[in-house]
């Protein structure tokens, strides 16, 4: 059978690798960290995964690699852009792996791969549209339609954790949820998605209502046993989670929102948020599905695998 491709995950602290095979069962995995601010290491270091699992998998042929990566290649000068893992930002990435491993490659945005994973083979399989939500250290997103990435004329398609949080449209029925001082986000705009619900602007949220410092599952501990504010920090975040993806919904109107990342481990996100959504979406009924990824930590890498279609012979 013909459909074995290899998907890595280059993020910024390890780069991931697997064999995926036409089943969509992984067979061959490895990793190593990622070199830190040095663009001919990473490309050691990708070659260097390549071969060892090929040389595991006793490959005698080269097969077809997919990259999912922390930016995106900019249609206009060809180059990697958006990249947080700088070293990346203005190189021709996918010439050079080309170059140094003899085969075509495929590159897509992290966030993308996550959500063709999901689309193909994960939580959303089966459906034909298809938003993927990664909430993080940063916020991210991608779209699938008919199981295909749709990637944009600008490669943003689904980037909307840099679009701005309608806060004057936030409602709610709780009188205690303190004023909301405006965020600037890294990016240099006012009040991003990403400024609000990423998983360290969850917990500024927290310490500046209470004053305390906590990684966000201690702020979702404190929630568990009740505690006030933590309470209410909480239930503006799925408030505030809910007003961000209407404006998705009423644009794209997926059948499923498909939610990764470290924050869409909250256990009550998927059946919280719904009850938000008929405040802001445009329409006198909510069908959209909020679902947790099937693939969890693997849906990235998996994706990345997926950006070459399993070949039956």
């Amino acid at each position: 059978m013909n459909g074995n491709r290899i998907g890595i995950d280059l993020g910024g602290t390890k780069i991931e690798a697997i064999i995926l095979n036409y089943r969509g069962e992984i067979t061959h995995r490895a990793r190593v960290e990622t070199p830190r601010d040095n663009y001919p290491d990473a490309l050691s270091a990708i070659n260097g995964l390549v071969q060892k699992l090929e040389k595991e998998a006793g490959l005698a042929e080269p097969i077809p690699i997919g990259i999912g990566t922390p930016g995106a290649i900019s249609h206009k000068t060809g180059l990697m852009k958006n990249c947080n893992s700088t070293c990346l930002n203005g190189m021709p990435l996918r010439e050079d792996l080309e170059k140094l491993m003899s085969r075509p490659v495929r590159i897509a945005n992290d966030a993308d791969c996550f959500t063709l994973s999901e689309a193909n083979d994960g939580a959303a399989a089966g459906t034909n549209n298809v938003f993927g939500v990664i909430l993080g250290t940063g916020v991210g997103g991608g779209i699938c339609l008919n199981q295909q990435l749709l990637q944009g004329v600008n490669a943003i398609a689904g980037e909307w954790g840099h679009n701005p949080l309608a806060l004057d449209n936030l409602e709610s029925d709780n009188a205690d949820y303190p004023t909301m001082p405006s965020r600037i986000c890294y990016c240099g705009h006012r009040n991003c998605v990403e400024s609000w619900l990423a998983g360290p602007s969850f917990e500024l949220s927290y310490e500046i209502a209470s004053g305390h410092r906590l990684p966000a599952p201690g702020i979702v501990e404190l929630v568990d046993r009740g505690e006030p504010v933590s309470t209410m920090i909480m239930d503006r975040y799925y408030n505030m989670l809910a007003l961000a993806l209407s404006t998705i919904i009423n644009i794209l109107d997926p059948e499923k929102i498909v939610l990764g990342g470290g924050m869409s481990n909250i256990k009550h996100l998927c059946t919280e948020v719904p009850k938000y959504l008929d405040r802001y979406v445009f329409s006198d009924r909510v069908d959209t599905q909020i679902v947790k990824a099937r693939h969890g930590d693997s849906s990235g890498v998996r994706g990345a695998a997926w950006l070459w279609p399993p070949q039956h012979a």
